[in-house]
């Protein structure tokens, strides 16, 4: 199939002891870590092309630039949505947004690499 630009994709997550910035190990503070905001976001944008790849292909992440603007606490709900912008060969390039109740929580762009599922799991496996 060919990817265009425009397709969408909303993911929503209830924040949980799971998802802070201390079960993540990437601060102190009981709100959601930075990790888990990328992971959400990856999700939308992987959401956002699903059922659009050819057999036997999937995206794999390259590159992620996000901008962590606000804390959201354990409890408040955060929704991710993420817009395929541009298709340059196999890279896909998406614009990534979350926020909460209160606005914006954090803003960036996400690419990733279309591959063939089985040449790239090869790739895993050790040089003999």
């Amino acid at each position: 199939m060919t990817l265009k630009p425009g397709l969408t994709a909303r993911v929503e997550l209830v924040v949980a002891e799971p998802d802070t910035a201390i079960a993540h190990r990437s601060g102190d503070v009981d709100v959601i870590s930075t990790p888990r905001i990328v992971a959400l976001c990856e999700e939308a944008a992987v959401n956002a092309v699903a059922g659009q790849l050819d057999p036997g292909e999937t995206t794999v992440s390259m590159r992620i630039q996000l901008d962590h603007l606000a804390p959201t606490a354990v409890g408040g709900t955060i929704t991710a949505d993420a817009k395929l912008e541009k298709v340059e060969g196999r890279r896909l390039k998406f614009s990534v947004s979350v926020s909460d109740e209160r606005g914006l929580v954090a803003a960036g762009k996400v690419t990733r690499v279309l591959v063939e599922r089985e040449r790239f799991l090869d790739r895993c496996h050790p040089v003999r």
